[in-house]
């Protein structure tokens, strides 16, 4: 939905302004259009708009040339629009531009759109270039924060999966930040929170980067997100996307009337989740098992590798050889040898330091109500269910062996969701399955027991 302070094509016949705040100097005045009217035969326009998604510096390149750019979505009365600025007015304009504010922009070219990678609904883009104005506009009252067609949660059950769609809620409660390595091998975070509405249904909504890293849904604010795309993975669930924008207690009409109706009661709402309970980091291997299910299915036989999430708790955690002095290389970590001359040797690296950084890896034993499993959690697993990183837990162990042991202590019988990896290894001519923690997350008992109800209605029916 467009949230329209007055109409657009009275405001293209009639809106004169003053970006520079120059009215009574004489000068004439540029005449500001509707974003609605660009296109590519004309460079003199003046836009008022405002920030609706502001994206972060990245590099461009092809076979004859590289350089950096960044992009921004501005929205007024009449629609929204592409913006592109690359290499010189990358450093020019992004500083100046925030996400939320009303500017005057002027002098830009206006071309067709990538609509391969643009999907916003206007058949041009503007680029910036080194002419181009871009003034504050303190006058934005009459502006739309940003143009949403927001689809009720409900009716996500009706949608079809890759949908790409915008909605709003109330973030009923969030889960804990979850770290992942990408495909470029860069490590990367995500989170999800689950919003609610006032149709009573409830759905997971992912976060990635930076926006999940910052993200603080302790006081239920409301979150909308446009062009997210929807998913069937677990039920139905919500996923930001490179072209999404996400935004928090926007100042739209929908928003004040999510926010009301959940402090006068709505809060109180027993509503229906559309998204079953995930494994931590999910992925589409993940199911749910007992430990007695992953041995009587024999998981990881073979060649194959299985995956598995189950709810169950630490016995016993080893702590006799979970730590190991590693490489001081940013992205390895393997074990390091000292050598005769006091320097600390890594083959992978092949390089010599003068110092080692501590790295965890820890076994332990898991139970649920049907078996028990020894597990292997190696650094930012292990590091989840022991409440310390490598370097703190290093630093205890070296001098304070009491506060070391305590650490251990209240690691057991402790209670996480745990998503795992089994396959069978050669160790010593004989073959064993080893189960590696690949994630670790607390449980969320209210979701949990949705789950089981879940599970029992579908044994009873």
């Amino acid at each position: 939905m467009l949230h329209r302070g007055r109409d657009w094509k009275t405001a293209a016949s009639s809106s004169t302004r003053d970006p520079a705040g120059r009215g009574d100097s004489g000068k004439k005045t540029p005449i500001v259009v509707p974003i609605a009217c660009l296109n590519p035969y004309q460079t003199t326009w003046t836009i008022r708009a405002r920030v609706t998604k502001k994206n972060n510096i990245c590099p461009w390149s092809n076979s004859r040339q590289k350089g950096k750019l960044f992009y921004f979505d501005i929205v007024d009365e009449s629609g929204e629009i592409r913006v592109t600025a690359f290499d010189k007015e990358v450093d020019k304009f992004f500083p100046l531009l925030e996400t939320g504010k009303v500017y005057y922009i002027s002098q830009f070219k206006v071309k067709d759109a990538y609509k391969k990678y643009i999907s916003l609904n206007n058949s041009y883009e503007m680029i910036l270039r080194s002419e181009t104005s871009i003034v504050p506009c303190e006058d934005d009252q009459d502006l739309p924060m940003v143009e949403c067609d927001f689809i009720p949660i409900a009716q996500l059950e009706h949608m079809e999966k890759d949908d790409i769609i915008d909605v709003i809620g109330v973030c009923r409660s969030v889960d804990d930040l979850s770290r992942f390595t990408s495909k470029t091998g860069r490590e990367e975070y995500r989170r999800d929170i689950h919003l609610m509405d006032t149709s009573g249904k409830a759905v997971a909504v992912t976060q990635w980067g930076e926006q999940a890293e910052k993200f603080d849904g302790s006081v239920q604010p409301i979150v909308a997100v446009k062009r997210a795309r929807l998913s069937d993975f677990g039920g139905q669930s919500v996923s930001a996307i490179f072209s999404s924008a996400s935004m928090v207690n926007p100042d739209i009409p929908e928003a004040h009337r999510l926010r009301r109706w959940y402090d006068q009661g709505g809060h109180a709402l027993d509503c229906q989740s559309l998204t079953e309970l995930r494994p931590a980091g999910g992925g589409a291997n993940t199911c749910w098992k007992t430990l007695s299910d992953v041995k009587t299915e024999q998981l990881g036989q073979g060649d194959k590798v299985d995956y598995f999430s189950c709810v169950a708790t630490v016995l016993l955690s080893g702590k006799e050889s979970c730590l190991y002095q590693a490489c001081l290389s940013a992205d390895c970590k393997k074990k390091v040898i000292e050598q005769p001359n006091g320097l600390y040797h890594c083959e992978k690296c092949d390089k010599q330091f003068p110092n080692y950084k501590y790295c965890v890896m820890l076994s332990a034993n898991i139970a649920d109500f049907s078996d028990n499993q020894w597990v292997t959690c190696f650094h930012e697993t292990a590091e989840g269910i022991l409440g310390h990183n490598a370097e703190t837990l290093g630093q205890l162990k070296d001098t304070d062996e009491a506060a070391f042991d305590e650490v251990f202590r209240k690691v057991n019988f402790t209670t996480h969701i745990f998503r795992n990896r089994v396959k069978l290894e050669m160790y010593n001519d004989e073959s064993r399955v080893k189960a590696m923690v690949m994630e670790v997350k607390p449980v969320d008992h209210r979701e949990y027991s949705r789950r089981l109800i879940s599970n029992i209605r579908k044994m009873a029916a």
